[in-house]
């Protein structure tokens, strides 16, 4: 079988990860083959350049690369401008394909929207909330496949430096991009603001980089326990070195990242917002808060402070839900859809 992914994304984040993941987990088969049709400076090459019967072709957008990209049995597109990418290339090769949607925002009433996903041997969903809102516009059934896990490297030596650089304090991690409509930083900041006085061995890091940058940095400017590191690349250190990790989004398809955070075994607060409710079940496999709430993310920090008890309890209900989201499940369920729609 050969499988041709599309992900036509400029950057790397959780998308591209998840891409990335499933390519190298589909690299373990025998009798597979797999091309990643890609922009020419797309971060995804790097990634999988070691990747055995992987081979890549250029497509910088939608109408590029459909005849430069090699025969193959079924297409798989995995952002919005792959999905349109995709149902052209059914169009001038009659190349079966499927998609998978990852964000939870309404699905517009456009023609090329219905066409693209009614053509769809099969539409994936990565949360419940996603597939609900696939449902809702009745253009053919909706398969569920949770994103997964990565498997971030961990350095211990890295993360104990980071520990002795906030000695004595607990630390309160997030990792995101600096989005806040969608990651919702303001409201780390409102509560680290409640928190300063009353809990000042609370320090607040946040990880990640995006258009909000400057503006929240200038709201918290007068917090010295709240600390932006910026952008990292050995994520895996700094999940394995917080205390806690808080993940406040105002909307997310699934939040993945929250799976490395498991993997950690470090408790989590999220809110309720999208598909993170797959994940995180509150007083099972973390304590889940309203959306939009800064008062309810203190509250939920101050009772996980005090209580070691919860924390435990948390991250070992966590860690037994963690074995629904591992990359080896989710290509077996990718290979039956393949085969799905070859027959």
């Amino acid at each position: 079988m050969h499988i041709t992914h599309v992900n036509l994304a400029k950057g790397f984040r959780g998308g591209e990860r998840q891409t990335a993941i499933l390519i190298k987990e589909l690299g373990k088969q025998p009798n597979l083959s797999q091309q990643l049709v890609c922009r020419a400076d797309s971060p995804l090459r790097a990634e999988l350049n070691k990747v055995p019967n992987l081979s890549f072709s250029d497509a910088n957008h939608q109408f590029d690369g459909h005849f430069k990209a090699s025969k193959t049995d079924v297409v798989h597109a995995h952002e919005a401008k792959a999905v349109h990418w995709a149902w052209l290339h059914k169009q001038l090769r009659k190349t079966p394909y499927l998609l998978t949607r990852r964000v939870d925002a309404p699905i517009k009433d456009k023609w090329l929207n219905k066409q693209t996903y009614s053509q769809a041997s099969a539409r994936v969903a990565i949360s419940n909330i996603i597939r609900g809102i696939i449902l809702e516009k009745h253009w053919g059934n909706v398969d569920l496949v949770f994103s997964v896990k990565g498997d971030l490297s961990h350095d211990p030596a890295a993360t104990a430096k980071i520990k002795q650089a906030f000695a004595g304090k607990t630390l309160v991690g997030h990792v995101g991009a600096l989005v806040d409509k969608h990651k919702g930083q303001k409201i780390i900041i409102e509560s680290a603001r409640q928190l300063a006085n009353s809990h000042p061995h609370l320090q607040f890091l946040c990880l990640g980089d995006g258009k909000d940058k400057d503006e929240l940095m200038a709201l918290s400017e007068d917090l010295p326990n709240l600390t932006w590191l910026g952008f990292k690349t050995n994520v895996g250190d700094y999940i394995h070195a917080f205390d806690y990790f808080v993940f406040p989004s105002r909307n997310e398809g699934l939040g993945s990242s929250l799976l490395d955070v498991i993997d950690a075994q470090v408790p989590i607060i999220a809110s309720d917002a999208g598909g993170i409710p797959d994940i995180i079940r509150h007083e099972e496999t973390g304590l889940s808060i309203p959306a939009g709430d800064a008062s309810a993310l203190t509250n939920a920090i101050k009772r996980l402070d005090q209580d070691a008890a919860l924390q435990q309890q948390l991250v070992a209900g966590a860690t037994q839900h963690l074995q629904a989201f591992t990359p080896g499940h989710m290509a077996e369920q990718y290979l039956e859809l393949y085969k799905r729609a070859l027959s």
